[in-house]
Formats: structure tokens, sequence, C-alpha cells
């Protein structure tokens, strides 16, 4: 498995500097938060775009994701979603990003309604996602916080160029087992987002190993599967002043998630 880091931990990082934080410790990729706060959006005029993807190359660091925050399965309009979708995406495709992150966003819908609406906008996505050769991925979180919740929808659309971020978060606290999680998303994985926490009443992150999350589940899971894709640590630093900062955990995020990796081979 490839392991990244995602920049949601130091949202307005200069892409230089997230570059060096990858290489220095190990990582073979970056999920980049889209987000006008920060250096990388859907804003950016195409020479900027072609410079990022550079820096990028010349250090040998894949961007894994461009993480947008459309929600499909929120009530109103299509068209919205889907410009926001469509504009991720060719910033994905200018960067040489392999994924689009997307949420569910379905609020308090009955779920056959909000897996309809989440349904068809991703295959009206899947076809511009497709011509780009980037995957628009539905993450496990907030009205579909399972694996069998993502699952549903993505079943529905039928479509190669859509799939799924494993938040192992989210399915946690819906009481899913990682064994049912891996089930319901094998044949849809895009990656596995992985994070730590104190418990499901406190939220703020933790270095990984620090908390409560079934991180060597998980791992093992995917290892008795011979699933050999990327693991992303999402560190929500974003929203948790008081957490600490994330340069300084890198490595030994890193050191445990090789440990993981090994103790399940």
């Amino acid at each position: 498995m490839r392991l990244a880091f995602s920049t949601l931990g130091v949202p307005t990082m200069p892409v230089d500097e997230v570059l060096r934080l990858a290489s220095e410790n190990d990582y073979h990729g970056v999920e980049l938060r889209a987000s006008a706060e920060g250096p990388v959006h859907t804003g950016l005029p195409a020479a900027e775009r072609a410079h990022i993807a550079e820096q990028f190359g010349k250090a040998g660091i894949d961007v894994l994701t461009v993480a947008a925050y459309a929600k499909v399965a929120a009530p109103g309009d299509d068209g919205p979603v889907l410009e926001e979708i469509d504009a991720a995406l060719q910033l994905a495709a200018d960067l040489g990003a392999s994924f689009v992150r997307v949420f569910p966003g379905g609020g308090d819908q009955p779920a056959e309604e909000a897996d309809a609406l989440a349904a068809r906008r991703l295959a009206a996505a899947a076809e511009s996602a497709d011509r780009l050769g980037v995957r628009v991925l539905l993450e496990t979180h907030d009205s579909h916080r399972a694996g069998v919740d993502v699952a549903r929808v993505l079943g529905l659309v039928g479509h190669r160029a859509t799939g799924a971020i494993w938040d192992v978060m989210h399915t946690w606290l819906a009481g899913e087992q990682p064994s049912v999680t891996y089930a319901a998303l094998a044949p849809y994985l895009g990656y596995v987002q992985v994070k730590d926490i104190a418990s499901a009443a406190d939220p703020t992150p933790l270095p990984l190993g620090a908390g409560v999350l079934p991180l060597a589940e998980t791992v093992e899971v995917l290892s008795r599967a011979d699933w050999d894709g990327w693991l992303c640590w999402e560190y929500e630093k974003r929203w948790y002043e008081a957490a600490a900062d994330l340069p300084g955990l890198l490595g030994p995020a890193r050191e445990h998630l090789t440990r993981l990796l090994s103790e399940s081979a």
C-alpha cells in the first residue's frame, strides 16, 4: 500500500512546503484540499495549475486527490452541484490527480430519496470524469456514514468513473466493523482515509495510534484481501485549534502505518 497525507492539516501552507514535508517524511502522495483559503482551488489560472503539476512531478510525489466539497445528495437543483464537481474534475485533470472527493450531504431526507439524488448527480458527473481520466469518489460521511450506505448509491450509478473513499472514523461512528465496510466497498474502493480520535464524543484529531479508531483491524482486513491501494492520513487540524501541528507528526504517523502494514503482512 502507498501512503499519503491530506493538506487539511496544513490548509494554508504553500505547495513547496507541502512537498518538502512529503519528501522528508517518505510519503508517496498528497490529498490536496480545494479551498479558496489555500494555495489550490478551482479559481487557479492555467499557468499556476501547470506550475503546481510540475512541482509535484519534479518532487516525485503524486497528487492523489482534489478534495472538493460538493454534496451530491443535498436538496436543491442539480446544476450548481454538477458545476462544482466539473470545476474540481478539471482542476484534478490539470494537476494530474487520480480522484475528486465529494460528500453525500443528504441531511434528513429519506434514504431512498437521498440515494436517488446522489446517484443521478454522480452518473451525470461520471461522463466528464471518464473523459478527463479522473474518478469521482463519494466519501463515507454525514448522511451516508457507513460503507453500506455509500455502496447503495454507487450500485445505482454503475459507472467505472465513480467510487468510494472509506473514512475509517465515520464507518466506526456508524457502528460498522472494518470487515463489513470492506465487503461493501471493495468493488468501488478508491482509497482509505485513516485518522485517530479520543472517543465518539471527542473527535479532536490525535496522532495515529493514540486514539480509539480500529486502524490495525482496518489494515489487517485490507492486507488479507491483498488490497494494494492508498492509505491517506487526514488530520483535521483545520477545525481544531488546540490540536498539535501536523508537520512534527508526519514522521511518527508514517512509522505507525508502516508498522501496521508489516504486522499484517
